[in-house]
């Protein structure tokens, strides 16, 4: 078992080549005389992770677009620590004026369940406004395991039981998660070694020194088409656009096990319905533009979109769902 277990930090890979944010602002209507209410000054949109994170790029991709909605200036504040905690509570205690809104990953659905307090609830603190857009897992395995598909990796594990080390960039990270779940559905146990990020993570997986991960699956294919580690699911509940010939874990026998990331667009309770309504249709439009998909898939994202409610609906499956994961996988962050 490798020696650099320690807690780690939520980690997103970071990702560079962004479009000019200028050029992806939607060619509709706009918020800005369209009757509904917007903000009278410059608006943040929080982002609870250091820049060059998933959450991060996205915030920054679409600024453009909020601010042409808006006919104000939109900036990106990163408020980074305690697994996103800080800047998650600072939206909460915010004013619902449309001034502050937040991007978020699926995590901070996940904290109150890892830490014995968290200074928000993920869902009477916020109001959804949109799902942006959701990301590919995928599971992998240094080339030397003797695993081609995750029906390998389990028996691998059932007969080694407590024997197979899996990294992830820290206790509690979608990464760490999507393992233990699948640890759970396929009966077996394997030694999770937390990391402080991704890099010495999957630095220590190519270099042997671990049997298994997940990754995103734009950081992993790259990889596996290098020879340096094998890809054997997407850990989604479809397979990926990248990757089409992997299949999923529900299609290697392990059905209940899937999980991805996914990002939202919030602001703090009390946001007026019809400034909701008009930030939803106007990046609903965003979204459906070719150039969008493509500044998004560029950086292993999938364009998503929808109603508020959805999103609404998909935090509190996701609370109950992992909320029963980490409880029976004993897993805590504190």
């Amino acid at each position: 078992m490798t020696d650099r277990k320690g807690l780690g930090r939520r980690q997103f890979g970071r990702a560079a080549g962004l479009l000019p944010l200028a050029a992806l602002a939607p060619r509709g209507t706009s918020a800005q005389g369209s009757g509904s209410r917007i903000p009278d000054g410059p608006v943040t949109v929080v982002v609870p992770y250091t820049p060059g994170t998933g959450p991060d790029i996205l915030g920054r991709l679409v600024s453009a677009p909020l601010q042409q909605a808006f006919g104000q200036p939109v900036m990106v504040d990163n408020r980074a620590g305690a697994s996103g905690n800080i800047g998650t509570q600072f939206v909460a205690r915010a004013a619902p004026d449309g001034r502050t809104l937040m991007m978020q990953p699926n995590t901070f659905i996940m904290n109150p369940s890892l830490f014995r307090q968290v200074p928000y609830d993920p869902i009477n603190s916020f109001v959804p406004i949109i799902q942006l857009s959701t990301g590919d897992l995928v599971m992998v395995v240094n080339p030397d395991v003797p695993a081609r598909n995750a029906k390998d990796l389990a028996e691998l594990a059932r007969a080694k039981p407590g024997e197979l080390d899996y990294g992830s960039p820290g206790v509690g990270t979608p990464q760490h998660l999507a393992m233990a779940l699948f640890g759970l559905t396929a009966g077996v146990t394997m030694n999770h070694v937390p990391y402080r990020g991704a890099a010495p993570s999957l630095q220590d997986l190519i270099g042997k020194r671990l049997t298994a991960m997940v990754l995103p699956v734009h950081t992993a294919l790259p990889l596996a088409q290098s020879g340096q580690i094998r890809l054997l699911a997407i850990c989604g509940d479809r397979r990926s656009d990248v990757a089409p010939d992997v299949p999923t874990l529900a299609e290697s026998g392990f059905p209940g096990s899937q999980a991805d990331l996914w990002f939202g667009l919030f602001g703090p309770t009390g946001l007026p319905a019809d400034f909701v309504r008009r930030v939803n249709a106007d990046l609903n439009a965003w979204l459906a533009e070719p150039r969008t998909r493509e500044a998004l898939l560029a950086q292993g994202m999938k364009p998503a979109g929808g109603t508020p409610e959805a999103l609404g609906e998909l935090a509190k499956r996701d609370l109950a769902r992992w909320a029963d994961v980490i409880r029976r996988g004993g897993i805590s962050a504190d």
